[in-house]
């Protein structure tokens, strides 16, 4: 049965597969080998995998290499979408920047306004005190001269009766006609020159009442007025210390410790944003002493965020062009030393760029260090540091006191570096954190 079976097979192979001869031939002699259906046909399935696996190989290793090919591109595509939106946030920063100067100068110019307006309200209430002292004065004077009237009035009735009352008199009725006459005469003058002072003194009253009433007209169109720019200086203390107050949050810093902070290292008293107080009699403030107070507080409050933005670094290290890349985070070393966590933001730029401080410090390093080659690190407050990593230069010392934008070194290549780029690190309580955090905190403010 089974070599009956292996007959047929061998006889279906030698339909395709012939029997072959391979003669081997050599100086003295002539051999041959024969090749049998079945081993041709062995040899054409072993060659045939052979080609099958060497074209699936092939075709597995051009598969891996477009693979491969097509997500570089999108990783640069990527990284060419995200420097073009941090281009644009770059742009929308320099606006704002140039719009917080803008309402800061429309700010002191209305702070200004308001001085002149408080000055000439402080005028016209000395000017209303004095007419309405003046009015008190004549008004006085007015009732003690109708008072006098009516005595003299008096005396001349009670004289005229004595007159004619009294009993033997050595005066004749005709001198007693002439005495009353004179007296008449004389009460007559002396009540018409009277009259006439009444008359000056109600003149005088009515001007001052007619002064008084546009004096007052005069205050309600001013406090009309005040009370337009209290508004919009109101508005433009909102405007600007919003943006501040979400500058620090965004950052991860809480508002209230950091003003708390700086107001212990500027403790003075006295200046222009001191409360104001008008009332000398111990009344209640007025309405317009409350909306001045407040208006003063918060210009204090935007200048302890000024002091404390300047002590945080909201800076930019670098203003030459310049592109972000390797970002904080989890990366692959450059250098092929596996998955290694980065504590910093690069940033590639041309060699010998100028690098700034991004806050006021003191630098409390500066030199070389292994993996960040030149090194410089700077203590801010708040209990935070910068440091600036892979220069070509420093020019700080260690102890040196810097201010935010004072230039400390130029970027380079040195330490474990692939190209000429900066490291920048900060770091709150020695944790490093992510310094983009600050940086589009800024964005709208700076």
């Amino acid at each position: 049965m089974i070599s009956r079976l292996a007959y047929r097979i061998n006889t279906l192979l030698e339909r395709r597969f012939p029997e072959r001869r391979l003669f081997l031939k050599s100086e003295t002699e002539t051999r041959f080998i024969r090749l049998k259906p079945s081993t041709q046909a062995i040899a054409v399935v072993i060659g045939g995998l052979a080609l099958g696996w060497t074209i699936l190989a092939t075709a597995i290793l051009l598969f891996d290499s477009i693979s491969a090919g097509t997500s570089r591109d999108q990783v640069q595509r990527q990284q060419a979408l995200y420097e073009q939106r941090l281009n644009a946030l770059s742009q929308d920063r320099d606006l704002r920047v140039e719009e917080a100067a803008s309402a800061q100068a429309r700010f002191n110019l209305a702070l200004a306004q308001v001085s002149s307006m408080q000055s000439r309200l402080l005028a016209s209430e000395d000017r209303r005190r004095e007419l309405e002292t003046g009015i008190d004065v004549i008004q006085n004077t007015l009732r003690r001269t109708i008072k006098e009237r009516d005595e003299a009035r008096g005396e001349a009735s009670r004289a005229t009766l004595a007159l004619h009352e009294k009993p033997g008199s050595g005066h004749t009725e005709a001198g007693e006609v002439r005495d009353t006459v004179a007296t008449l005469e004389f009460l007559t003058t002396r009540l018409d020159d009277t009259a006439g002072e009444r008359d000056a003194m109600e003149v005088t009253a009515e001007r001052a009442a007619d002064r008084a009433d546009k004096i007052a007209a005069e205050k309600k169109a001013l406090e009309l007025r005040n009370d337009a720019i209290f508004t919009q200086l109101e508005e433009a203390l909102t405007v600007s210390v919003e943006p501040l107050d979400k500058m620090f949050r965004e950052a991860g810093l809480a508002p209230d410790d950091l003003l708390k902070a700086v107001r212990k290292g500027y403790s003075g008293q006295g200046g222009p944003l001191t409360p104001i107080s008008l009332s000398t009699s111990g009344q209640p403030p007025s309405v317009e002493e409350l909306r001045a107070n407040a208006i003063l507080t918060g210009l204090d409050q935007m200048n302890l965020y000024r002091l404390a933005a300047f002590k945080a670094p909201f800076g930019m290290p670098l203003r030459t062009s310049f592109r972000y890349t390797s970002g904080f985070g989890g990366r692959n070393d450059p250098l092929g030393r596996g998955y290694r966590q980065h504590e910093g933001q690069d940033m590639a730029g041309d060699y010998g760029s100028p690098i700034y401080a991004t806050a006021d410090g003191v630098v409390t390093y500066a030199g070389w260090e292994n993996g960040y080659g030149r090194l410089i690190k700077i203590q801010h407050a708040f209990g935070i540091e910068t440091r600036f990593g892979h220069l070509s230069q420093i020019r700080v010392e260690v102890g040196q006191r810097v201010s935010r934008g004072d230039r400390i070194g130029d970027m380079g290549n040195s330490g474990r570096s692939t190209g000429t780029h900066l490291h920048y690190e900060i770091r709150i309580g020695g944790s490093a954190i992510n310094p983009m955090t600050f940086i589009k905190a800024a964005t709208n403010v700076f």
